[in-house]
């Protein structure tokens, strides 16, 4: 069982062009995803979970993990405020999936909070793999490389890769993990369209993911 994509991503290529034309930048960022996992990001660094730096008046719901699960968020600040905020929603709607997964609960508060539309549906249903194979994971993800793309005050494209390969399916009943070896497939590109909603939130409505992109892969 493969731990995450979000939607199916056979339709990255036509979501993507979608989300990116809808923020106004659809080619204009081609050639900042070349960047390889691994490589050094000029000054980006390292951070927990954004939801651990939380610092506005927003009641958010609880995306504290299990020990045995964590995550790093590589190059999260660019400086902007209103960029920033985005980068901080687009980083816990990861975790709330993350959250989702290890309760094992696919009407998760944390997904209902960070999700709408076609991304919650998408991330409910994935969730829900887990829960049917009695399933939870284990270890770390590394998220890198994100990009912000800016339409008016209230909708956002995002797009950002992951590292899976040190993660892995954990049996909920025997506490077994899968550790097996990392494949070209360990590595995840994502590109989120999201929106401000009444509680100055930025929600997921739209997800495409892709396993094994050259744009993630070392």
């Amino acid at each position: 069982m493969k731990r995450r994509p979000l939607p199916v991503a056979a339709a990255l290529a036509a979501s993507a062009a979608l989300l990116l034309t809808a923020c106004g930048n659809g080619d204009e960022k081609s050639s900042e995803n070349d960047k390889i996992a691994g490589a050094d990001t000029g000054g980006s660094t390292k951070s927990a979970s954004p939801s651990a730096s939380a610092s506005d008046d927003i009641e958010r719901p609880d995306l504290s993990l299990p020990d045995d699960v964590k995550e790093v968020f590589e190059g999260w600040k660019t400086g902007d405020a209103v960029q920033d905020a985005v980068l901080s929603d687009a980083g816990r709607s990861m975790t709330a999936v993350e959250r989702a997964i290890t309760d094992g609960d696919a009407n998760s508060p944390a997904l209902t909070f960070y999700y709408e539309g076609e991304a919650l549906v998408g991330a409910a249903k994935w969730v829900q793999t887990f829960v049917d194979h009695n399933a939870t994971i284990s270890g770390t993800t590394r998220y890198y490389t994100p990009e912000v793309s800016l339409s008016g005050e209230k909708t956002a494209a995002v797009t950002m890769c992951a590292d899976e390969s040190k993660v892995f399916n954990k049996d909920r009943k025997t506490k077994k993990i899968d550790k097996s070896a990392p494949t070209d497939d360990s590595y995840v590109y994502y590109i989120s369209r999201l929106e401000l909603n009444s509680k100055k939130v930025w929600v997921t409505t739209e997800v495409a993911s892709k396993r094994g992109s050259e744009k993630c892969t070392p």
